[in-house]
């Protein structure tokens, strides 16, 4: 036990102390800090030029609040919870594994110089997005994940800031079902995967803002405005009640298992959730909701 607490201290401590050196330091391409921000600031304008709302104010509805989810859930959570989460769960794995002589290092499905880089990290990329849809599934799907996913879709007005409203247990969820599927990976470095993030930050961005795009032919690869802006709807036909579109990056999983719904535009369609006007408007009384509701 002792040895798991001191885990859980030293994961806050260096956390924190790596956060201080990202605000600080501008010496690397992959600061997930400012990288954040230049995403964030591009994709922003782009909504400023090319509004496909164009009644939408550029300080939409909720904008403040979105902006303050996105840096308290990309940052600020890890702080909190996720990195001792984490590392407390490798040790915990790695201790199961060690009763029966094995360690994660030997169920690696290839070693990260068996295959070229870029192989590499595509395969990376897909496994990590096609877990993610299928969680992005089962918060639709069980009512208590359900409770915890209406964060995000108690969005009103589509920007860029909303990709980051969620309550802080969907990363636990995310993390939990993900964890070992990638731990049978090649063990990447932080910044090996940081243009896979990246990546899917800037998508992700653009999935949620104020853009009528949907990429042309690379639709049916890549989410889109178009197509998240239903998954969004907050009227849907019964046949597809518990939600659809949910890829968070690619788009192909839903064309595969049939959750692709796009009936027309949807640029003026109405978003949000059956008796969301009952929903708290808050981040601390959004955050404190499934807590009191079945």
């Amino acid at each position: 036990m002792e040895k798991y607490l001191d885990i859980i201290k030293n994961s806050y401590s260096g956390y924190w102390n790596y956060l201080k050196h990202e605000l600080i330091d501008l010496n690397h391409w992959d600061n997930y800090f400012y990288g954040l921000i230049i995403i964030s600031l591009a994709v922003w304008l782009l909504e400023i030029l090319f509004p496909w709302r164009k009644n939408q104010s550029i300080f939409r509805k909720d904008f403040w609040l979105d902006t303050f989810y996105m840096f308290f859930n990309f940052f600020l959570l890890n702080l909190i919870v996720l990195i001792a989460l984490s590392n407390t769960a490798a040790e915990f794995l790695n201790d199961i594994l060690k009763t029966v002589g094995l360690s994660l290092s030997d169920l690696q499905l290839y070693d990260s110089n068996d295959l070229p880089k870029w192989l590499g990290l595509f395969i990376f990329f897909l496994v990590n997005d096609f877990i993610q849809w299928n969680t992005h599934r089962l918060l639709h799907r069980v009512p208590l994940l359900w409770n915890f996913h209406k964060v995000h879709h108690s969005v009103k007005e589509m920007g860029f800031a909303a990709h980051l409203r969620y309550h802080w247990m969907e990363p636990v969820v995310y993390n939990s079902l993900r964890y070992i599927p990638l731990a049978l990976l090649a063990n990447y470095k932080a910044q090996d995967v940081a243009i896979v993030y990246f990546f899917s930050i800037a998508i992700g961005h653009l999935n949620h803002a104020n853009l009528g795009w949907n990429y042309g032919i690379l639709k049916y690869v890549l989410n889109n405005p178009e197509m998240h802006i239903w998954h969004h709807a907050k009227e849907l036909p019964k046949h597809v009640r518990f939600g659809v579109n949910y890829g968070l990056t690619l788009s192909i999983w839903d064309y595969i298992f049939k959750t692709n719904y796009i009936p027309h535009s949807g640029k003026d369609i109405e978003l949000g959730f059956e008796n969301d006007e009952q929903f708290p408007k808050s981040f601390i009384l959004q955050e404190l909701y499934p807590l009191h509701k079945k």
